[in-house]
């Protein structure tokens, strides 16, 4: 079998998945869907684990193509991006956790060793990396799970492979295949997981989340406060500009609320699982 006929089978991200609803909401906007053809895209989209699936959602329509990115099996240090001052070696503040029966966390400002061991036995822990420094610009966990569960959140931005493996439980594959931030470091997700799971989640901060959504409103703000168009322009040209725009801030409602809603079931997922 060659590498290309491989493709197709490797794992999609949440970005990709997001590329895919775009491409949807697009076409929705122009009426080349109607609603009912758009949901169940959408629905069909989310569920997607591999690129194959992905694929046919959006053959027929405009920038329908999913691209299948070239996987590295090494993680190359690169320069610059804001990545350089969270790259700080060293031993790393914390190496290990432990949860019996118990629970355990790790979040905040703290660094990342180049390799982090976790044993979870009828408990769970979380490991939240989105404030973490690292000590290399690779880091592995290392998850042992029992009738227990850990989930791993890390920050957009960095890219996520896991080599776990699971007896009557499972690790999460759902974050593999992003494409680094520049001077990004390369989170390693290994151990075993025997009747319990490790989850691998990619969250913006609240702050940073409020920050986008506010952005998002000045936009809309400034766009309607720009509808005042030039003197030479017949009503019938601000008619359809200012449909242009009723159109733009819909399909800006609508991709706010559908991103809202699956990180909703992505969260309900958790919690049955764990």
């Amino acid at each position: 079998m060659t590498d290309d006929a491989a493709v197709p089978e490797l794992r999609a991200s949440d970005a990709d998945r997001e590329r895919v609803a775009e491409v949807l909401r697009d076409a929705l906007a122009e009426g080349r869907l109607d609603m009912a053809e758009f949901e169940e895209r959408l629905e069909a989209t989310y569920q997607a684990r591999t690129y194959g699936e992905l694929a046919p959602i959006t053959r027929d329509l405009p920038v329908g193509q999913v691209a299948h990115p070239a996987v590295s099996l090494v993680k190359e240090p690169q320069d610059g991006g804001d990545w350089a001052g969270r790259i700080v070696g060293g031993e790393g503040s914390s190496s290990w956790a432990v949860a019996v029966m118990s629970g355990f966390e790790r979040k905040g400002r703290w660094t990342v060793p180049k390799r982090f061991n976790c044993f979870a036995l009828m408990g769970g822990g979380e490991l939240d990396l989105r404030d973490a420094n690292f000590a290399d610009h690779q880091v592995e966990i290392n998850c042992v799970t029992i009738m227990g569960g850990v989930n791993v959140i890390v920050p957009p931005g960095v890219e996520v492979v896991v080599r776990g493996i699971g007896i009557m439980g499972g690790f999460d594959h759902t974050e593999e295949g992003m494409p680094p931030a520049p001077g990004a470091p390369r989170v390693v997700v290994t151990g075993f997981a025997l009747m319990g799971g490790v989850g691998v989640e990619r969250k913006l901060t609240r702050e940073e989340r409020r920050r986008l959504k506010e952005e998002r409103r000045q936009e809309r703000l400034e766009r309607r406060s720009g509808r005042v168009l030039d003197e030479g322009l017949g009503d019938h040209t601000r008619m359809l500009e200012e449909h242009r725009e009723w159109r733009r801030d819909l399909r800006d409602e609508r991709r706010e609320r559908h991103r809202e809603r699956h990180e909703e079931r992505r969260e309900r997922r958790r919690r049955d699982e764990y």
